[in-house]
């Protein structure tokens, strides 16, 4: 399915950007020229040869601390997609097999979940929890949670009634057998979907969370505290929060450019499209010859 996602346009420039991202999460503090929370300069320094990015109003290296909170954001945003994935991806396919009494009770709860304010759950999960940057990120991903509850349940009910998911059941297969041949097939391209758009809301929320000084405190760097810090001085950088936001633009269109070509290439449609792509390619397009209609003599066709 990767394969398969990268080999459309909207694949390869995601592949590209997500590249880029997660190389910034690993190498990014290795790379910083210097320490994320050293006053190495003057206050609100523009861009230099010494300071690519400039200084902040503390005097700290910018640049330095993008590339050190590159890791947090990252990490932060793939540990929302884990909490989310599992409190919500397992309890919905396991909705559709476990009986009237389970599914009842996941329903309420997601219903529930669902209609709770997003910003409000995860200030009151911090205050209660503590306000941390693992506390944070698990109101968030539980608040996520929903989204993969159901487009896991509805990709399962889609599968259980089929007909081969019957015969399978009725020649007395196990639940987990009929699970790992039959639904992973299908059920995995929504779920990767849901992944990639995850990921994305993750590092709006993670953000959106850090720029209100909730979960990550300073003088810790992360991309949305930057932002934060930047807005404050505004009228003497103007041009200073471009770059985070920037950054995080760009980690969110390669995540939801990863969801557009894993759903182009899933199913009947998308075989169909990489097929007209591959023989378009190898120039095996088939061009139908143009039939030559012409008068004979005495006025008859030929």
């Amino acid at each position: 399915m990767l394969r398969n996602a990268i080999r459309v346009p909207s694949g390869r420039i995601a592949a590209v950007l997500l590249g880029i991202v997660f190389f910034l999460a690993i190498f990014g503090p290795v790379l910083a020229p210097d320490a994320p929370n050293t006053t190495v300069g003057a206050q609100l320094q523009g861009p230099s040869g010494a300071h690519l990015l400039g200084t902040d109003y503390v005097g700290r290296d910018v640049l330095s601390r993008m590339l050190a909170g590159s890791t947090l954001s990252v990490l932060g945003a793939l540990m929302v997609v884990v909490i989310a994935f599992v409190v919500g991806a397992i309890p919905g396919l396991l909705s559709v097999y476990l009986g009237r009494a389970f599914e009842w009770v996941s329903l309420r709860v997601v219903d529930t979940m669902i209609a709770l304010p997003f910003l409000v759950f995860a200030v009151a999960m911090t205050a209660l929890l503590g306000n941390g940057v693992v506390q944070s990120m698990f109101a968030v991903g539980i608040l996520l949670s929903p989204v993969f509850f159901r487009v896991a349940r509805s990709s399962a009910l889609s599968v259980a009634r089929s007909q081969y998911v019957e015969a399978a059941t009725l020649s007395g297969a196990s639940t987990a057998w009929v699970m790992r041949k039959h639904f992973l097939a299908k059920v995995l391209p929504p779920i990767s979907i849901a992944l990639s758009t995850t990921m994305a809301t993750g590092l709006v929320v993670i953000a959106s969370l850090t720029f209100l000084g909730i979960g990550v405190q300073p003088p810790t760097a992360t991309w949305g505290g930057i932002l934060a810090a930047d807005l404050q001085y505004i009228a003497i950088q103007p041009l200073a929060p471009l770059v985070p936001v920037v950054v995080i633009l760009a980690a969110v269109l390669g995540c939801n450019l990863f969801a557009d070509a894993v759903r182009d290439v899933s199913g009947e449609a998308g075989r169909q499209l990489l097929n007209a792509r591959a023989a378009k390619k190898a120039g095996r397009v088939t061009r139908v010859p143009r039939a030559r209609i012409g008068l004979r003599k005495g006025g008859e066709l030929g």
